[in-house]
């Protein structure tokens, strides 16, 4: 297993099928650090930024034991040697921007919720992070770095050594420390240093007699260092991206694996040495062979320097696209939360070098079926941009997009936005491509047929007419959900232009301030057009009546229509914090608020639709049934809105009594499953009343004994009568004849079950007549129906004759 925090998460990863097993949730912020139980290699500790340290069964992906420590734990720490009690740096009281390691003692009890209060300071004014504190063999000490200070504590003589390097850069040398890893069976230190520089430190018992080495083949900072389980083998890794390996600790011996695509933040190795994994900055983990060869890759969503493409879902794999690598468009699966895959638009190799002007990918769209793809590459000139609209057209036989057309220069300045015509109904001949830009002007590009014979393909894009409104910039576009109209905006004025004449309908104007969005309304809102505004207004013009529906003083920097329903998610950004605000156009007061969703910036939503419905118990999350609404913040975080409360989604797995529906079954399972339906279906259609057993709806107590792993199951003696209870049947109050004359009837059911069924039938039918009549049926006793049941049985054929 490969285990890692993401977020909230804890994530268990199997190396060997490449899939997520298991997403370990719990915590209520960021996790800050995991290590493996020293004392039991299947459960993990982790702790978070909510003050909790939990432990796990992670092959169960269950949580054991949660420790409430209550301040913030930003690393964490464990030691074979130190039972029971775990090592967290955390921030020290009354002090900014300082910290200190402190040793945990979790205490012991029967309950899963306990307090880890015990605390004692084992080092003062160590760095936040993971990677500058390391603890030496057997845990004999514990080594912190900071600034260019080093400290080694020695726990069984208590003796606290510090050494110091130069601050002075001299000749391009930066002391400061950036790492640090002790060797796991000598007294040697690993440090990794701002210029680039490894030094090997020994005989630091005594702070006159220490010696240090030096190794140095980074040309910029170390960012991690992991010894090999032997210790024969070090490897350092930095933003050069090459993975560096030293042998017995000497410069002459080194091997490389280059080429691993982003800088090196974390390295961590296997336990038994065959495989270790680099973490990147693109957010990337790869995993890598003990003799350097790249084994395989689990990519996130990566990190770019700016999402200028916004969010865009692509309509077929309803995948979030947005900017990736320096030229490239990432597709990121929501669902596995890995990139489904990269598409190169630039087809230019980037060169990193600050200053150098480079193209880049700003503006993407695709057709409401995903089969055509448009891409805007422009290079970073303000004045003069070199600019490119490519058409991409998404082939089976590859599973990919395919150029398709290529358009120089399409606009003479900066292209601000662009949007398909999504008429599905209409195919590809109502395709519309509309972009618009700062020259002033919006294009309309439409396919035609290609004449030339040596052409690849048998269509093209070509411009088919240019628009423009008192010679303003246009800022946005849009088209109507029938496509029948089409929304441009020139700075403070809307334009509405009919998309089959090219016609100008009307104009909207709410002044002052430029129209910073613009989107129609949906379904019964169709007739609605929204806009907001740079200086802090959203307004609602009716299309029908060519007026001012209503407007609202609020700050929108993201207006984001929902594709599946009426609503429309706007986010405001005032006093330093983002707030949501959900409306349907017809109703000027919102259906949802909730006012400080993050202390980030959003910048970009997006409304993805869900493969089925969500049930939700929750009136004021309807509106979140089809579609899921994600956020993106200025500091890279992608966000969504849960439907479910806090407590229902930090609820641990094992008190979730009920088994997820969403498992995967068993063949067998599937086909006694699908049995059982046609089997029920069946007695439907001919007429016969389905019973259902009560015990075939497992209760919750039964549920927790069989799915819950045997190892962390409380005594049989305290399950018994839970056990028990959960299989009797709750008793009713009858009286002495009901019971006597119901056991005289329980051995006559079994003679003739078709006679009961026709009596059921026919009680049915006589009580649906008199109910019409208006009238009271006497109810029979139980001597008199089995009376009744004795007469039918009478075989009365004979009359027959007669």
């Amino acid at each position: 297993y490969l285990l890692y925090a993401s977020g909230d998460f804890v994530k268990v990863h199997s190396v060997n099928t490449e899939e997520t097993l298991w997403l370990l949730s719990g915590h209520a912020d960021l996790v800050t650090g995991i290590q493996l139980n020293p004392h039991n290699h299947m459960q993990l500790y982790s702790s978070s930024l909510d003050g909790t340290i939990k432990l796990w069964d992670f092959t169960d992906g269950i949580p054991i034991k949660t420790f409430t420590v209550g301040a913030k734990l930003l690393a964490l720490y464990t030691l074979a040697s130190a039972e029971d009690s775990v090592f967290v740096v955390i921030p020290k009281k009354g002090e900014r921007d300082t910290f200190q390691l402190v040793s945990v003692q979790l205490t012991k009890g029967a309950g899963q919720d306990l307090e880890g209060k015990e605390l004692s300071v084992v080092l003062d004014g160590v760095g936040a992070s993971t990677k500058q504190i390391a603890f030496g063999r057997e845990g004999l000490y514990v080594v912190s770095v900071k600034d260019v200070n080093l400290q080694v504590y020695f726990f069984k003589r208590k003796v606290l050594n510090r050494f110091s390097l130069s601050t002075a850069k001299t000749k391009g040398g930066d002391n400061r420390f950036s790492c640090v890893v002790c060797h796991p069976t000598e007294d040697c230190i690993a440090t990794g240093h701002a210029d680039g520089k490894i030094r090997l430190w020994r005989n630091f018992h005594n702070r006159k007699t220490y010696t240090y080495s030096a190794l140095h083949w980074h040309h910029d900072i170390v960012m991690d260092l992991a010894y090999s389980v032997e210790g024969t083998r070090l490897l350092s890794g930095g933003v050069e991206s090459v993975l560096v390996q030293w042998h017995n600790e000497s410069s002459c011996h080194k091997d490389f694996l280059p080429r691993l695509g982003s800088p090196i933040e974390y390295i961590s190795m296997s336990s038994d040495g065959a495989l270790c994994c680099t973490l990147h900055t693109d957010n990337r983990i790869t995993i890598i062979n003990s003799n350097l060869r790249f084994s395989r890759s689990i990519q996130g969503l990566i990190k770019s320097r700016d999402f200028k493409t916004g969010l865009v879902v692509d309509p077929r794999t309803k995948a979030l696209v947005l900017n990736g690598e320096p030229g490239h468009l990432q597709f990121y699966s929501l669902q596995s939360d890995q990139q489904l895959f990269s598409l190169d638009i630039v087809q230019r190799q980037y060169i990193h070098q600050a200053g150098l002007k480079q193209s880049d990918l700003v503006k993407v769209a695709f057709s409401a079926q995903g089969t055509w793809l448009a891409t805007v590459e422009e290079s970073e000139e303000v004045t003069d941009p070199e600019l490119q609209l490519k058409l991409w057209f998404y082939t089976e036989e590859t599973q990919s997009f395919a150029l398709n057309t290529r358009i120089n220069t399409p606009h003479d300045n900066h292209i601000t936005d662009m949007c398909f015509r999504d008429m599905d109904e209409l195919g590809d001949d109502s395709l519309i491509l509309v972009t618009t830009g700062r020259d002033c002007v919006f294009k309309v590009w439409v396919m035609v047929e290609d004449s030339d014979p040596e052409a690849h393909q048998s269509v093209s894009w070509s411009c088919d007419f240019v628009g423009s409104y008192h010679n303003y910039q246009a800022t946005n576009c849009c088209f109507s959900e029938d496509g029948s109209l089409l929304a441009v905006s020139f700075e403070e004025t809307v334009t509405v232009w009919d998309s089959l004449t090219w016609d100008l309908k009307c104009t909207f104007c709410h002044p002052p301030g430029n129209i910073r969005n613009i989107c129609f309304g949906r379904l019964t809102c169709s007739k609605y057009l929204i806009g907001a505004t740079d200086y802090g207004f959203l307004c609602c013009w009716n299309l029908l009546t060519c007026a001012l529906e209503w407007s609202a003083h609020l700050n929108v920097v993201v207006l984001q229509p929902d594709p599946l329903s009426e609503h429309i998610a706007a986010v405001s950004w005032l006093s330093k914090e983002s707030s949501l605000f959900v409306f349907k156009p017809s109703e000027p007061r919102p259906i949802y608020i909730q006012r400080n969703l993050c202390k980030e910036k959003i910048l970009l939503a997006a409304f993805v639709p869900r493969d089925e419905p969500e049930m939700t118990s929750s009136e004021k999350f309807l509106w979140l049934r089809k579609s899921q609404l994600f956020f993106l913040t200025d500091t890279q975080e992608l966000m969504t809105l849960s439907t479910k409360s806090l407590e229902e989604r930090l609820t641990p797995s094992s008190k979730q009594l009920a088994v997820e529906e969403s498992l995967p079954v068993t063949p067998f399972s599937a086909l006694l499953g699908k049995h059982r339906h046609q089997q029920a279906q069946e007695d439907t259609d001919l007429g016969k009343p389905v019973v259902h057993n009560k015990q075939e709806q497992a209760s919750p107590a039964v549920k927790e004994l069989l799915h819950t792993p045997a190892h962390v199951l409380p005594s049989a003696s305290f399950l018994c009568t839970i056990f028990i209870n959960s299989l009797l049947i709750s008793k009713e109050n009858k009286s002495a004849e009901e019971v006597a004359d119901e056991v005289e009837m329980e051995s006559e059911k079994a003679e003739d079950d078709s006679d009961e069924e026709d009596v059921t039938a026919m009680e049915q039918e006589d009580t649906s007549h008199v109910e019409l009549l208006g009238e009271m049926t006497c109810k029979l006793s139980k001597s008199q129906e089995k009376e009744l049941r004795k007469i039918r049985k009478m075989d009365y054929s004979w009359i027959s004759a007669f």
